[in-house]
């Protein structure tokens, strides 16, 4: 008679904070990346349009583990008090594909995103107190303030939000947390050493041409071709960074919309450190989520639950 799998351990969002801080998420795609992770051969996403928005199936393995995150976009949710992203990510035994654990979809996407932008954040800006502007007053904007924080010390946050009682609330929630924190003005832009996107706007948030020479952008609202954040001339004055060719092409319409193909050099994130940043150049870092990011931060999270069996038992 077979042996019955155990039933997998759920991780609420709650537990995977704090199982895995923002600095252990970082570590563990830096980890990924050194340990010669190829972010061009990470399966594409699968996208299917439902009444309801979309449903994405983003599937990644190693030797080690596999898993696969099925997230749903509901654009009509938060009409109804309830979250834009839903999902659920299932962590595989990578020898027997034995089911070990679920995470809360959302929150698991809600650090790794995050971590990915602090890798290329440390690679692209110096090392010293930055001022920072931060579009978008959601799950992603919070988790970047963590992101960029366990990178580099900010000097002054300034947080431009479509929402004026949600963005003063942001504003008093990081000031709380020791950040000098102000809504930003009409000239914020040229200020910012560092422009962090997290909104689900489809038309660019500012002007490029306004952007400083030394500034560095990030934008990662967006994995779908048609909706972007950053403008034509932030794309054409800046150095391209993503996290692979092959799914930016396939799906980040900040760079498509500009005008961006095969013949544009783009830098992916194994490739950081290896193409000098020009210190009077912008750069802009623009990801789309991809499913190796998902698995990097569960395998790390997955050990430090009470009682994890080691894979393969």
């Amino acid at each position: 008679m077979s042996a019955v799998a155990p039933v997998p351990r759920h991780v609420s969002a709650a537990e995977l904070r704090s199982l895995l801080p923002m600095d252990a998420a970082i570590a563990a795609i830096d980890a990924a990346l050194a340990g010669g992770l190829d972010p061009e051969a990470d399966p594409a996403r699968t996208v299917l349009d439902v009444p309801a928005g979309q449903l994405l199936l983003m599937p990644a393995s190693t030797a080690r583990y596999a898993g696969v995150k099925v997230a749903g976009v509901a654009p009509g949710n938060p009409t109804r008090g309830q979250p834009r992203i839903t999902g659920i990510y299932l962590l595989l035994d990578g020898e027997s594909l034995q089911p070990l654990a679920t995470f809360d979809g959302p929150a698991l996407t809600a650090l790794r995103t995050p971590a990915v932008s602090a890798v290329a954040i440390a690679a692209l800006t110096d090392d010293r107190p930055l001022d920072v502007l931060l579009y978008g007053t959601g799950p992603q904007a919070r988790r970047h303030v963590d992101a960029v924080r366990a990178v580099r010390p900010i000097r002054r946050l300034l947080v431009a939000g479509r929402d004026p009682a949600r963005t003063a609330a942001f504003v008093d929630r990081c000031g709380a947390a020791g950040v000098d924190t102000e809504v930003a003005g009409p000239s914020a832009v040229g200020a910012a050493d560092l422009v962090v996107c997290c909104t689900s706007a489809a038309t660019p948030l500012f002007d490029g041409a306004a952007l400083a020479g030394h500034a560095t952008v990030v934008a990662m609202g967006s994995h779908q071709p048609t909706a972007r954040e950053v403008d034509d001339a932030t794309v054409h004055r800046c150095q391209l960074y993503v996290e692979a060719r092959s799914a930016a092409l396939r799906e980040a319409g900040d760079l498509l919309l500009a005008g961006v193909d095969e013949g544009r050099a783009l830098v992916n994130l194994a490739e950081l450190g290896t193409v000098p940043v020009r210190p009077d150049t912008p750069r802009l870092f623009k990801s789309v989520g991809m499913a190796w990011e998902d698995l990097a931060v569960a395998a790390a999270a997955y050990p430090r639950l009470g009682r994890a069996p080691e894979p393969g038992r």
